[in-house]
């Protein structure tokens, strides 16, 4: 049996190795490294399989989405919701900035943040809202665009994680995540589901106007060179992660349904045990596994369940173990030590286990027979 990998990135590669290599050896030929052809490419063909208006490369996710709150002309002080269990890219640009996060709770099943504690959160001070797309699973998008449109407010969707998922509403329309909020931001860090061989990010949205700032903002605020319009930062996406990136995106949905049997075969290892809660599929759109993610009966269990599985040889991963509102980054503005009763308690409880494209049944069998025999262990 080959060695179980959260990720598996060398494997993925080697099945695509030839169409790879020519592609990066064509840029190398044409030393158009910094935003040469391919990265135009890239942006062309991202948009028409995301059915954005706009694609913007840039350096990697977290400037995607600092980038994104930049573009919005927000003020010190202004708040900004977002839930407090995600990683800490989506709240740290926030405080960056000098805007103020408000975090929220999340659903307890979905993970993602619920339109009633948004709602809920909602002051004179709120200019945006942002849902994070967790694990692969999509925030309620519909709901949220509606108390977005009543309160006048922005949302940039957080999509690291869930490139290529199908959201539908509830008029039977269909959508990718990515193309619903006025912007958003997604990574190509290797992991992710679309990954790179290097850091990579990019930043999407259907208005002209906002996507001529989101361009300038990029390139050190410059409309025409050496004319610099704003304050910006120097954020791109290099020509040669672009060429991989253009690959990989061909083979996108066949990534996203391999990483859907790998979830299968585990949902039906694991179906109605009482020891474990698998991932809740959302009726309203179409999981994309970026982490496959259960919930244990407590922290201890899920202790000992991390420490039995690494003595196995089988990785697994806490994502995340310190939700914002408890981080000491943000002691300063005052929001942290909060109650927030889900939140803390999925955090006690949550264990991502090794799920990507290049799983196979010996691995998948390996390591939910393990985790049965943990399991099923009189206590």
């Amino acid at each position: 049996m080959r060695a179980i990998q959260m990720v598996d990135t060398k494997t993925q590669y080697l099945k695509i190795k030839n169409e790879v290599d020519a592609a990066v050896l064509k840029v190398m030929d044409s030393s158009a490294f910094i935003n040469g052809k391919d990265v135009q490419d890239f942006a062309l063909n991202l948009s028409q399989y995301l059915g954005v208006k706009h694609t913007i490369p840039c350096a990697n996710g977290t400037d995607a989405l600092q980038i994104a709150l930049m573009a919005l002309g927000l003020k010190p002080g202004d708040e900004v919701i977002t839930p407090s269990f995600t990683f800490i890219a989506t709240t740290e640009v926030i405080a960056l900035l000098q805007l103020t996060p408000v975090f929220v709770e999340v659903d307890k099943d979905t993970f993602c943040i619920t339109p009633e504690a948004i709602e809920k959160a909602i002051t004179p001070k709120t200019k945006a809202i942002v849902p994070v797309h967790l694990y692969g699973q999509a925030a309620p998008m519909e709901a949220i665009m509606a108390i977005a449109q009543k309160h006048n407010l922005y949302v940039i969707e957080d999509n690291a994680q869930a490139i290529g998922c199908d959201y539908t509403f509830s008029d039977g329309t269909v959508k990718k995540t990515g193309n619903i909020g006025h912007i958003s931001a997604t990574s190509f860090y290797p992991s992710k589901n679309l990954g790179a061989f290097g850091d990579g990010g990019a930043i999407f949205t259907n208005d002209d106007a906002l996507a001529e700032k989101l361009k300038r903002i990029a390139n050190h605020g410059q409309s025409k060179r050496y004319y610099h319009d704003e304050v910006g930062c120097n954020s791109r996406l290099d020509s040669i992660q672009a060429a991989i990136l253009n690959i990989k995106l061909q083979h996108l949905d066949e990534y996203n349904t391999a990483r859907r049997a790998v979830a299968a075969y585990y949902d039906a290892a694991f179906a109605n045990h009482p020891k474990i809660k698998t991932p809740v599929q959302a009726s309203y759109a179409k999981h994309v596994y970026h982490q496959y993610t259960v919930l244990l009966e407590n922290s201890t269990v899920r202790e000992n369940l991390n420490k039995y599985l690494a003595e196995q040889g089988i990785p697994s991963m806490i994502y995340y173990p310190v939700p914002g509102h408890k981080q000491k980054m943000f002691d300063q503005l005052g929001v942290t030590n909060q109650e927030m009763e889900v939140t803390d308690w999925l955090t006690e409880r949550v264990i991502s286990l090794p799920i990507h494209t290049e799983m196979d049944e010996e691995q998948l069998s390996f390591i939910t027979n393990h985790i049965l025999t943990f399991l099923n262990q009189p206590i």
